[in-house]
């Protein structure tokens, strides 16, 4: 399953997460996705949508 949202196209973002002595390693931060099964084109289609969208659709 890939961390993309099929409406918005929003993904994965990286980042670096600092410790208190400022050490830096790497990190992603994942998009919140929800597979949903909506209607397109009169079918019944299984996608995966971020909150955002959710809300909006």
């Amino acid at each position: 399953m890939s961390k993309i949202c099929d409406i918005c196209g929003k993904g994965p973002l990286t980042g670096n997460s600092v410790s208190h002595s400022n050490r830096k390693t790497k990190k992603r931060q994942l998009p919140n996705l929800h597979s949903t099964r909506r209607e397109i084109g009169g079918q019944i289609k299984r996608i995966n949508l971020c909150t955002k969208c959710l809300r909006s659709a």
